[in-house]
């Protein structure tokens, strides 16, 4: 049986990364270096959890905490500079798009907010789907 969280996990990786490249393919706003950096961690999530869920592999949330964990620190990071909580001279945005100018804000969610948003949804899921896993090898 596939956790629903582990669905609901996938949704949200699903949903981030089509909403990343429709940011960039066609609402034309060129990512900034940390941008980039939490695309790589979050692309291949819709892939691993899917792949999981398929396959009905239960250790598919062993494979995705990495990159979660990844995620959330690059996210983190990345609001913490942009609300000048660190130095932008400690940005790796030094040439091109600044990472601390936001590009978007849409009822106070700029694109870094929506990362981190989408990564901590992510792990909430992974963590809660773990119970599922758990109740599933008891009555086996």
């Amino acid at each position: 049986m596939t956790s629903p969280y582990l669905l609901l996990a996938w949704a949200v990786s699903l949903t981030a990364t089509l909403g990343s490249l429709f940011f960039s393919e066609v609402m034309r706003l060129p990512p900034c270096s940390l941008c980039w950096y939490q695309r790589i961690a979050l692309f291949p999530l819709a892939l691993i959890l899917l792949t999981g869920i398929v396959a009905r592999d239960r250790n598919v949330t062993k494979y995705a905490w990495p990159f979660v964990g990844i995620g959330l620190a690059l996210a983190g990071y990345h609001n913490l500079l942009e609300l000048g909580i660190i130095s932008e001279e400690l940005a790796p945005c030094s040439m091109g798009v600044s990472c601390k100018a936001p590009t978007i804000n849409w009822f106070g969610f700029t694109i870094p907010r929506l990362s981190l948003l989408a990564f901590v949804a992510i792990g909430v899921f992974l963590w809660a789907s773990r119970s599922v896993v758990k109740e599933v090898k008891n009555d086996s």
